[in-house]
């Protein structure tokens, strides 16, 4: 088992330590006993994951003779809304939950929003702790702190900012993910690669088939990777004021097509799409040259992931949903655009006429 600590300055109690490692349920359960003592532990996932692995969790925490209960919620990104944490929030008082009590999320992006943003929120705040399912949650939702929930105008506009006390990232999960889930969290280390380590990238370029048939060694070195860069993003920029905004690569335009699509296109082919226009729109301004441009859209293409946004997509009601983007400054956009591969910057705000044709293009 691998391990890294987030360290949180003047915070020495939100510092946490991310430990990755393969087949390590047992050893995680012994240093949560250990190390992260409560009067009661919630086990919160969704139904998808629960079928596959609630009472392995469950048994490991009984093992370890601590008191564990179990709450579950439909899969998916529809059930990341405010009626979906009061039936939580709900279970949790039925429970007997209180300050002492501590949660685990159990799951993949929208798990570790959710129970976040209750841990956050519930009686002003309680612990919790990520254990990330997917691919995309190892490499990045279950670091930093962030939690949310959806509103019907758009992605995560609901939520704050509120570290786990531990984030425990075990490969034996990425097994059983579907394909579709696993090209969602390659999206992320592609955007690592982007905007943070050209040789993560061109080691992806070189290796992209035993990435895609989860060649563990390789898998492993990846996910340690993006886990270092964002947690050393993090110790920087917590709460999101400069540096860790470049993070947000691709995903200004990537919720607008997803929110469009009415979630059908999921969140890594949102910022599949979304690096690729934040690409295209950085060559239209003349920062960034053809071949890394070409580059970018090739290796995204070599994942399984989309592309092209499809013809019936509006690009007006994309660019409508820009206005509700929550990293917005006064009526201004900001994207972040590339001057090369591991070179991104904060723009300070692009005409909609260059977003629009660069969406007609993609299509």
């Amino acid at each position: 088992m691998r391990s890294m600590k987030v360290n949180l300055d003047k915070k020495i109690s939100a510092s946490y330590e991310i430990r990755i490692g393969y087949k390590i349920i047992d050893r995680m359960t012994l240093i949560i006993a250990k190390n992260h003592k409560a009067g009661r532990y919630v086990l919160i996932t969704d139904n998808f994951v629960g079928s596959l692995y609630a009472k392995k969790m469950m048994d490991s925490f009984k093992d370890v003779g601590l008191n564990i209960n179990f709450i579950e919620f439909p899969a998916g990104e529809s059930s990341k809304n405010i009626n979906t944490v009061l039936d939580i929030v709900g279970k949790l008082l039925e429970l007997g939950a209180d300050r002492g009590t501590m949660l685990i999320a159990l799951g993949g992006g929208v798990v570790g929003d959710m129970v976040g943003f209750i841990a956050s929120i519930y009686m002003r705040g309680i612990p919790y702790i990520q254990i990330p399912t997917t691919l995309i949650g190892q490499v990045d939702s279950s670091i930093g702190g962030k939690t949310a929930i959806d509103l019907p105008h758009g992605k995560n506009l609901l939520g704050t900012f509120h570290q786990p006390r531990a984030v425990f990232a075990d490969l034996v999960f990425l097994e059983t993910l579907p394909e579709k889930e696993f090209n969602n969290g390659l999206t992320e280390i592609i955007k690592y690669g982007i905007i943070d380590d050209e040789k993560m990238f061109c080691m992806l370029e070189e290796n992209m088939d035993a990435v895609k048939s989860k060649d563990s060694a390789l898998l492993t070195k990846l996910v340690e990777n993006c886990c270092r860069i964002k947690k050393s993003i993090v110790e920087i920029d917590e709460k999101e004021q400069g540096l860790r905004r470049l993070l947000n690569f691709g995903h200004t335009l990537g919720h607008a097509i997803e929110a469009v699509s009415k979630y059908a296109i999921s969140h890594g082919e949102g910022v599949a799409l979304g690096m690729i226009a934040a690409a295209r729109i950085s060559g239209e301004k003349k920062y960034l040259d053809d071949t890394p441009l070409k580059r970018i859209e090739e290796i995204i293409l070599r994942t399984g992931l989309p592309v092209k946004i499809p013809q019936n997509f509006s690009a007006d009601d994309i660019i409508s949903r820009l206005t509700m983007d929550k990293k917005k400054k006064d009526d201004v956009v900001h994207f972040i655009l590339l001057k090369k591969i591991g070179m991104p910057f904060v723009n300070g705000g692009i005409a909609n006429k260059l977003i629009y044709d660069v969406i007609e293009g993609m299509k």
